[in-house]
């Protein structure tokens, strides 16, 4: 498994929002590309999602900015992947036709349960009628998300003077 760059741009976003000197202060998105250097653009879009989502509160004119909307121990890793990881079809059997034409937003919940097979695409793979693999990667999936649920952002800005070091006095 492995998750999007948009995924990870987005926990690194809390994170740096999280660890800031003066969390009540207001950030902006250059500050965050810049420290992670990474494109303030492809930044823009993901803060303006964890605005919709409830995760950043943007306070907008001349001198605003964005924080953190709620505290880090009540932003739930695993919640937080599952809204904004666009699919979870680890392998090409996870996919259904309307995932593959016609890409859904990301939802609240994984989709481990599989589509009957008349309502899949498709695929390349000639034993995807009866191949239980599907069901060991399916299990896995579950497993990776169970673990994310069980930590907070607050869980992983445990070392903040060592984080807020790296990221605003370097």
């Amino acid at each position: 498994m492995r998750l999007t760059n948009y995924s990870d741009y987005a926990l690194r976003s809390l994170m740096y929002l999280a660890v800031r000197p003066e969390p009540e202060s207001l950030a902006n998105i250059s500050d965050i590309a810049t420290s992670y250097n990474i494109s303030k653009s492809h930044l823009t879009k993901i803060i303006h999602q964890l605005g919709q989502l409830g995760y950043i509160e943007s306070v907008r004119g001349k001198n605003g900015g964005i924080r953190l909307a709620k505290a880090a121990k009540d932003i739930n890793l695993g919640i937080l992947i599952k809204q904004i990881e666009p699919d979870f079809e680890l392998v090409e059997c996870f996919a259904t036709r309307a995932s593959r034409n016609n890409p859904k937003p990301p939802s609240s919940s994984v989709p481990v349960a599989f589509i009957e097979e008349e309502e899949k695409a498709p695929v390349g793979c000639v034993i995807t009628p009866v191949c239980t693999l599907k069901s060991v990667f399916a299990e896995a999936l579950t497993a990776f998300i169970h673990v994310l649920e069980q930590y907070t952002l607050a869980d992983i800005i445990g070392n903040k003077d060592e984080l807020a070091t790296l990221l605003f006095y370097s």
